[in-house]
């Protein structure tokens, strides 16, 4: 039998735990709100007959967000534009064994509650169907078939052809130069033809109501903005890996804060992701200036 204390202690597991529950509920805030009550359902558990610390955890967080899931699809459904996560940053190298990009957050949002559970637990962080089949409550062969039809869901958001992380970043420099510059010519020539725009600012400042798809509808609205940018100088704050995308960080007219994020593929720009909801934006206040 293993010892309980020799088994990681709830701070040591605290950070894979707010990072599934943030997989699973595309919010910082959420995700901490759910690890938080896990924590008092933690210390109320008798922990000397607990075999396995971080299964227990796992379930707790899993089932909270199963739960949560419920209320944060009804909130989407009124929701004003384009919804986007909320941007989480990485000051150091991407974790290898997690490629949940952006896009690939998009998509999960399409999935039941129990696939994007099924898919989470076992592509991404690694657990065998018995595990998930406890932590979601489920047949491990339910569990199987979850997850295989969430991987069909979502097989096109997954990054076919990814650049480094400095090529990544070159190109974020180039585009908010040409962007902000007013070099139509160079802001085209980094574009996909197929590329899309979505601007999610939650009805709270002025966004794009929707997706803009295609170069030229992207195009004609950085002429506009290119206008804007004129008057209102963007401030640069820094360049950033933003849910494993290249983008950076920006504050723009009337102060507002906003984030970039860019899907790369074949040395062009797919699509442009903009966060400017300053409720999903409250947590800057962790990131280096």
């Amino acid at each position: 039998m293993n010892d309980i204390r020799s088994e990681p202690s709830f701070a040591d597991l605290r950070p894979r735990l707010v990072r599934l529950a943030y997989r699973m509920l595309g919010s910082v805030a959420d995700a901490e709100d759910v690890v938080q009550d896990a924590w008092a359902r933690w210390l109320a558990t008798d922990r000397d007959a607990v075999r396995e610390p971080a299964a227990l955890l796992r379930t707790i967080v899993t089932r909270l967000c199963l739960n949560a899931l419920k209320s944060a699809r009804r909130r989407r459904e009124t929701y004003i534009g384009p919804w986007l996560p909320e941007p989480i940053f990485e000051d150091g190298e991407p974790d290898s064994g997690d490629d949940i990009t952006l896009p690939l957050m998009i998509a999960l949002e399409r999935l039941s509650p129990l696939e994007r559970a099924a898919f989470l637990l076992h592509d991404i962080f690694g657990l065998g169907f018995d595990d998930v089949a406890g932590a979601i409550g489920r047949e491990p062969a339910a569990c199987r078939k979850l997850a295989s039809r969430a991987r069909e869901h979502i097989r096109a958001a997954r990054p076919r052809f990814s650049v480094t992380k400095e090529q990544g970043l070159e190109m974020a420099a180039a585009f908010f130069a040409a962007s902000r510059n007013g070099d139509m010519g160079a802001l085209r020539s980094l574009l996909a033809e197929d590329v899309t725009a979505a601007t999610d600012g939650g009805g709270k400042v002025p966004a794009s109501p929707h997706p803009l798809i295609g170069i030229a509808e992207v195009m004609a609205r950085h002429v506009q903005l290119a206008q804007e940018f004129n008057q209102s100088p963007s401030l640069l704050i820094r360049y950033a890996v933003i849910d494993g995308l290249p983008g950076f960080i920006t504050i723009e007219g009337g102060g507002i804060v906003q984030t970039t994020a860019l899907q790369i593929e074949q040395e062009k720009i797919l699509a442009i992701y903009v966060t400017r909801n300053p409720d999903k934006l409250r947590h800057l206040d962790g990131v280096t200036v």
